[in-house]
């Protein structure tokens, strides 16, 4: 069984966990393809999301800042990246399939739309009346139907087990109780991913490591940017520490240098407390395989009870010293008027439309059915591109 070219090649007493998800158990995809030689299936899945179109786009698509605020801050690519990183390493160390988690670091923010979360809630108002917008399921729409690169199939032609890993990497959705996007419910329908359940263990550490990588790198992006500074720190649970025991090694360490070695501790203390605690999880539930993670009704990766603490107050401070600072709520605010005007004219006059899009306005059975192809549109914009046909059709 090759779980991952690292572990074949370079370390030989390597051996995979017993409920790691195995490449040569992949309950398929959805269209039936041969398998690659060379490649296992996640591996495979991971160079599909990398040469997709909507992969290329996230590097015009800005994580808190829009596009023109500086190029040194972080976009969804650098982002992604980050997050797969971090994913890739927690899944090297607790003997899971890197390959899996990678993919779903990879894809996680497919289906995020220009600006950020303000461009989100922006297209998710407008499109209330047609059923609302939701990036992960617009992810997965992407990955399965909108993507359109291959003569077989739409979509990537994913595995079973990215994809669940895309539609549920945040927890089990209950369908019956209606939590399900409607876009998400539109692919279930056809294809089942057990939503109900906790993903496999490397999908539940793709969603940490988000979690991981979107708090400090918004500190270091914050700081960076002067937001605050490292002095507002010192109440905050656990960096104030990380920056007090760089400041106490290194005195004279200059401001560029304190952000960046107090970040990678953070990122450091994170990792090794989820593994730890995982770990714990584990001696615990005692996992036979993969389904008996799924099965276990709770999750089986997470952070301690302490650590959740520390990350919620990372998540608060952030909330109010950066997501609501002035200077990014200024931007936020335009960028969503963006969203909701190109919304409107759009649906109002789908003949603006670029002519593939156009054609889909002109084939749709009804309102519902072309907001939809309106939403899946706007989504797709980058930050630029957006303003510009703003300015564009707005004069």
């Amino acid at each position: 069984m090759v779980m991952s070219n690292r572990t074949a090649s370079k370390d030989p007493a390597w051996a995979p966990a017993p409920y790691a998800t195995r490449p040569d158990a992949c309950r398929g995809r959805l269209h039936a393809e041969s398998e690659d030689p060379g490649r296992s299936a996640f591996q495979r899945d991971r160079d599909r999301i990398i040469h997709s179109t909507a992969f290329r786009r996230l590097q015009y698509k800005t994580q808190v800042f829009v596009y023109h605020e500086g190029d040194h801050y972080r976009t969804r690519l650098t982002h992604s990246l980050e997050v797969s990183q971090i994913a890739r390493s927690i899944c090297r160390r607790l003997r899971l399939n890197e390959d899996l988690g990678e993919a779903v670091a990879l894809a996680h923010d497919l289906g995020h739309t220009p600006f950020g979360h303000a461009g989100e809630d922006a297209l998710d108002a407008a499109m209330a009346p047609y059923g609302g917008f939701d990036h992960n399921a617009h992810a997965l729409r992407l990955v399965t139907e909108l993507e359109r690169r291959y003569a077989a199939f739409d979509g990537l032609n994913l595995t079973w087990e990215t994809l669940e890993g895309l539609a549920k990497h945040n927890g089990p959705i209950a369908l019956a109780a209606g939590d399900a996007p409607e876009a998400l419910e539109a692919y279930l329908a056809r294809h089942d991913l057990e939503v109900g359940t906790w993903p496999g263990p490397e999908a539940q550490i793709a969603a940490l490591a988000d979690d991981i990588a979107y708090n400090n790198h918004d500190l270091d992006d914050g700081l960076r940017a002067g937001l605050f500074e490292p002095e507002d720190l010192a109440g905050l649970p656990l960096v104030a520490e990380a920056f007090a025991t760089v400041v106490a090694r290194y005195p004279d360490i200059e401001r560029p240098r304190l952000i960046h070695e107090a970040v990678r501790r953070l990122i450091h203390a994170m990792v090794e407390d989820l593994i730890a605690e995982t770990g714990r999880r584990v001696a615990e539930a005692a996992p036979a395989d993969v389904a008996a993670v799924r099965a276990l009704g709770r999750p089986l990766v997470g952070f301690s009870p302490a650590m959740e603490a520390k990350n919620k107050a990372i998540k608060a401070f952030l909330y109010t010293r950066m997501y609501r600072h002035p200077r990014v709520t200024v931007e936020t605010d335009l960028a969503a008027t963006v969203v909701r005007d190109l919304f409107t004219l759009y649906l109002s006059q789908p003949d603006r439309l670029p002519a593939e899009w156009r054609i889909e306005a002109e084939e749709a059975r009804d309102t519902r059915a072309v907001a939809r192809i309106v939403g899946d549109y706007i989504a797709g914009m980058t930050d630029r591109f957006a303003f510009g046909e703003h300015e564009k059709l707005t004069k």
